[in-house]
């Protein structure tokens, strides 16, 4: 493992003051900031620009290094997953999806996760450990490099939004998520509208509030139960923080409107929590919250015993929501499948050390 500083770890001040201690001038970490995060450099000899003793101070400094791709999948439906080798030897995985209007990337915040939602594959991993910010922007900036993504005034973009909707709970990381989102919105970097970033959690309620003070992007709820005695068993995390301190933080979250909501995911279970009772449980639930549902067909995975409702039970679901509960909600397409791609199918091969890692909550 290097013992080098990752370059794609400082946020822009740090960076700036690292500049600054290599005795060079601050408008170096500007034009180190365009090399990194709009040109797309690979390494520090790409950047002309940039004085040959500047770039021997940082090659001695830092480490410029892209994620190692593990292997790397295309499903049927154009889905596409990496699993992504970091330094330690430990595996994440991250998956792209190519759609008509829209290209989004759902990223990982931690080797494995410590939920152990029932209905999740991830959530049948051990905790590992958290990510660090450089090795989450790393998974945008190798799957740009994969794309041909790099800016240019004259294409479109084919990443035009992130998730955090992929392997760990994204609160239970959140210095090193919150550093990652600050360099995936810098206007002069990546340059991503708040909008087009959405972190995803089963509801850790401190840093929900947290959260509203510091990141303005969009928000989304894993809540999958319309009562604490089912969510219980689907979402553990919530015998700590019930439905009803989940939704009192969620009601003063800051920005939220009637064209900005909260998403509401909900897993389609059958015979768990798809009845139309159920339905009109949630519709009470969120009706004092600006907010849309996302109802997600289970995707199966090896060792699952659950199964996913019926399409019409999930229409139907979804019109009584919607129709008599004038609550936006949609049913997300399953993408991904084939290659174990789709949400709640994510899982690496990585096992916790235990000589090596603290366990992270």
């Amino acid at each position: 493992m290097s013992s080098l500083h990752p370059i794609n770890s400082f946020g822009k001040a740090d960076l700036k003051e690292h500049v600054i201690s290599l005795g060079e001038k601050q408008y170096r970490a500007k034009q180190l900031w365009n090399w990194l995060y709009v040109k797309g450099a690979k390494s520090f000899s790409e950047m002309n620009n940039i004085g040959k003793e500047l770039r021997g101070k940082l090659t001695l400094s830092n480490n410029f290094q892209r994620l190692n791709i593990y292997d790397n999948q295309v499903s049927n439906d154009g889905t596409r997953k990496w699993v992504f080798e970091l330094s330690d030897g430990n595996k994440i995985e991250t998956v792209f999806i190519p759609e008509e209007e829209r290209g989004t990337l759902c990223i990982s915040s931690q080797v494995g996760c410590t939920l152990a939602c029932s209905f999740c594959h991830t959530g049948t991993m051990p905790l590992v450990r958290n990510l660090t910010s450089d090795e989450i922007v790393g998974q945008l900036l190798i799957v740009k490099d994969c794309l041909d993504d790099w800016h240019d005034l004259n294409k479109k973009r084919k990443i035009t939004n992130i998730v955090f909707m992929g392997m760990g709970e994204p609160l239970y990381n959140y210095d090193e998520v919150k550093k990652a989102i600050q360099i995936f919105l810098d206007n002069e970097g990546l340059n991503f509208s708040r909008r087009k970033i959405t972190l995803s959690t089963s509801g850790v309620v401190p840093k929900i509030e947290k959260l509203k003070n510091d990141l303005d992007v969009s928000l989304a709820i894993s809540l999958h139960a319309v009562n604490n005695e089912v969510r219980n068993n689907l979402v553990p995390i919530n015998r700590k923080w019930p439905i009803e301190k989940l939704l009192e933080v969620l009601t003063n979250y800051p920005g939220v409107n009637n064209s900005r909501r909260i998403t509401f995911e909900y897993v389609m279970l059958e015979g768990i929590n798809d009845t139309i009772n159920d339905a009109k449980a949630l519709v009470k639930l969120l009706k004092s919250i600006p907010a849309k549902v996302n109802l997600i067909p289970f995707n199966p995975w090896p060792g699952s015993t659950y199964k996913c409702s019926s399409i019409e039970v999930i229409n139907k679901f979804a019109d009584l929501v919607c129709n008599d509960g004038g609550i936006v909600a949609t049913v997300r397409q399953p993408r991904g499948q084939d290659i174990l791609a789709a949400c709640g199918q994510l899982k690496s091969d990585s096992v916790r050390s235990k000589n090596k890692f603290k366990k992270l909550n």
